[in-house]
């Protein structure tokens, strides 16, 4: 399907003409003509395949078919996403469309002040874009209400779950009417999000773009650098060398701890790299400043939690470097999937140690999927470590029993030690107790000998005086 053959109306058009797109992708050229049908879908995409379009479009003319909204009435179309970065992407792109359509929204997130998402839900919005938390808040608080809702959207529904989000999804979709038309974007399709769209959606029409396996964007070139812990520091930096020296050089850092995110930033700036960071523990100001200097080009490197993984959208970055490996690979593929966004090329370089060797096996599946050249240290990491990251936490295979033989030999030394130390104790006290033995003997030696010449002495002075 063209834009042209799409059939929006000429104000979307002009819009989309103003963008620069000269042809829908793949996911939108399938997902428009079921979502402006009516029917309810599930779309299963990677991250950067242009989702946002496929369901923000057909939202557009979805509303301009309803009745004029009233003041108190609710939104019409209602956008469910994990993270407030990712609310508010998808907020920029209802904005380009805002003034030629004259269609309102707000963005409701948490971390942020309510008032000013207050008085934008007062003014009256045909789409809302939120996370859970805080739209169930003004939900429950009245603020606003779901009565006229009839486009609901799940983006990144696979996240949510993970990130525990389900009782609130299911609250908040209890408060929609069952005429509703719900399309759920995924970018993975497990158990969990099958039993949602079975709950939820009626007889939905399913759409996949790339396998529904775990699969990395083909346009991404990934190295994976097996190596110690106290050597990814330096080979950081040697990176950086490298990556700063080219033209386009926007990177991403991903750690996954907040401190180790604060530590590593801080290290960079007094050697001289333009980092920013971001996490969980920044507020709404500091989020907003560090992705503004990150997109102007001002701050080239971010350094980030898993917060921003799946959240953020810049299209021009160029590198993702993976310092610490995440706790699965699903989460190994939205990071990389920061870069190579829109058809556009990029390079994910990963330090992967011996700690990470229970998950070597799914990477080893997913480099091999996307034509990548392995790491023979990985493939004997997967060989020797046993099975996959979802399934096992721990360490695996050899490692776990090196660990457990290195355990029972420093149980055996200490062990020994402690042998050791009780026999020298029973010497020191056979011979304490030896010596006081001694001692006493002498003692009684002495007193016997005195006695026996102090009876001499009175004998001989008693023959004396006779």
């Amino acid at each position: 399907m063209t834009f042209d053959e799409a059939g929006f109306p000429d104000y979307v058009m002009d819009e989309i003409e103003k963008m620069g797109f000269s042809k829908p992708t793949p996911i939108q050229a399938q997902g428009w003509p079921i979502a402006l049908s009516g029917n309810d879908m599930v779309g299963i995409a990677s991250t950067g395949s242009g989702k946002t379009l496929s369901y923000i479009l057909p939202a557009i003319v979805h509303i301009n078919n309803q009745p004029k909204s009233s003041r108190g009435d609710g939104p019409i179309a209602l956008v469910l996403a994990p993270t407030r970065e990712l609310a508010q992407q998808i907020q920029e792109v209802c904005d380009k469309f805002a003034n030629t359509s004259k269609i309102h929204n707000t963005c409701l997130f948490g971390g942020a002040p309510k008032g000013p998402q207050a008085r934008d839900l007062d003014a009256g919005v045909e789409i809302v874009i939120a996370t859970p938390g805080r739209l169930l808040d003004f939900l429950e608080s009245g603020r606003t209400n779901l009565k006229r809702c009839t486009y609901l959207v799940l983006d990144e529904a696979d996240r949510m779950l993970d990130m525990g989000f389900e009782p609130q999804i299911r609250k908040i979709i209890e408060q929609i009417r069952p005429d509703r038309q719900t399309l759920m974007w995924s970018a993975t399709w497990p158990r969990e999000v099958q039993t949602l769209a079975s709950e939820f959606l009626k007889d939905y029409l399913q759409i996949n773009v790339g396998s529904l396996q775990l699969a990395a964007n083909h346009n991404i070139l990934q190295i994976i650098d097996v190596c110690m812990e106290y050597e990814k520091e330096t080979k950081l930096s040697t990176l950086l060398k490298e990556i700063m020296a080219e033209k386009e050089n926007k990177t991403i850092i991903f750690i996954e701890t907040k401190r180790r995110v604060d530590d590593i930033t801080r290290k960079m700036k007094r050697d001289g790299w333009p980092a920013v960071c971001i996490h969980g523990d920044k507020s709404q100001n500091e989020r907003d400043w560090v992705l503004q200097d990150f997109r102007s080009g001002k701050a080239p490197i971010l350094v980030a939690t898993d917060v921003a993984a799946r959240g953020l959208d810049v299209d021009d970055v160029k590198f993702v470097i993976n310092f610490d490996y995440p706790s699965n690979s699903e989460d190994y593929v939205h990071r990389i999937g920061r870069t190579g966004r829109t058809n556009k090329t990029g390079t994910a370089y990963t330090f992967f140690t011996p700690s990470n060797a229970a998950k070597a096996s799914d990477l080893v599946s997913v480099l091999k999927e996307a034509k990548q050249v392995v790491n023979p240290k990985l493939q004997e990491l997967s060989e020797r470590g046993g099975g996959g990251g979802r399934r096992h936490r721990g360490r695996g295979g050899r490692f776990r029993r090196g660990r457990r033989s290195r355990t029972r030999s420093r149980s055996r030394d200490r062990r020994r030690r402690s042998r050791t130390r009780s026999r020298s104790r029973d010497r020191r006290r056979r011979r304490h107790s030896s010596s006081r033995s001694s001692r006493s003997r002498s003692s009684k030696s002495s007193r016997s000998r005195s006695r026996s010449r102090s009876h001499v002495r009175s004998r001989s002075r008693s023959r004396s005086r006779s």
